[in-house]
């Protein structure tokens, strides 16, 4: 079972996060281009949260449990549930917090929420190859790989490939009720 980690707080992300959240994406352009594109004013984020509004998508902060500082965001993507019982994660570290190993801390809770809370069977990372931090985080927690995926998100002006990386609940596990039994 994954430990819940000791130095940060997943918290849900809400409207109120909007100045420090766009504030922070500013900062951290170096870190997110051209791997991703977060809001970065206040129409792009209250557009950017309606894709929370039916639960299937889930997004949270990552903060320094001393501070209280946002060190990066973590989402739970595309909830699937019948024979599927999975996700995808999607996660950016916060400039200036990057590199001090709360993003591992802050994916691994949200692994934690999502196998216990969720009940999720599978979470995905999909990863530019180049992407060196991000792929680090996956393979420190125990993700597969599972292949290249060609031109599989549209990022940054241009179709980018990216690896497939997987990791399933650890046993036991208790499936959601949306589980078929047959």
């Amino acid at each position: 079972m994954i430990k819940m980690p000791s130095r940060i707080e997943l918290r849900p992300l809400t409207l109120s996060d909007q100045d420090e959240f766009c504030t922070l994406v500013r900062a951290s352009s170096a870190l997110h281009l051209p791997w991703m594109r977060l809001p970065t004013n206040v129409r792009e984020f209250q557009d950017w949260m309606h894709r929370f509004d039916d639960g299937t998508n889930q997004g949270f902060l990552v903060r320094v449990r001393d501070t209280g500082a946002a060190a990066g965001m973590v989402n739970v993507n595309s909830i699937i549930r019948g024979r599927y019982q999975g996700a995808s994660l999607g996660y950016a570290a916060f400039a200036p917090s990057a590199g001090q190993g709360y993003m591992t801390e802050g994916v691994a809770a949200a692994m934690r929420y999502a196998f216990t809370d969720l009940r999720l069977h599978r979470l995905e990372a999909n990863i530019q190859p180049a992407n060196r931090a991000s792929l680090a985080v996956v393979r420190r927690l125990g993700f597969q790989y599972e292949g290249l995926a060609p031109a599989y998100l549209y990022i940054d002006g241009d179709w980018r490939d990216h690896e497939r990386w997987s990791v399933t609940a650890p046993a036991p596990w208790t499936p959601d009720p949306s589980l078929p039994e047959l």
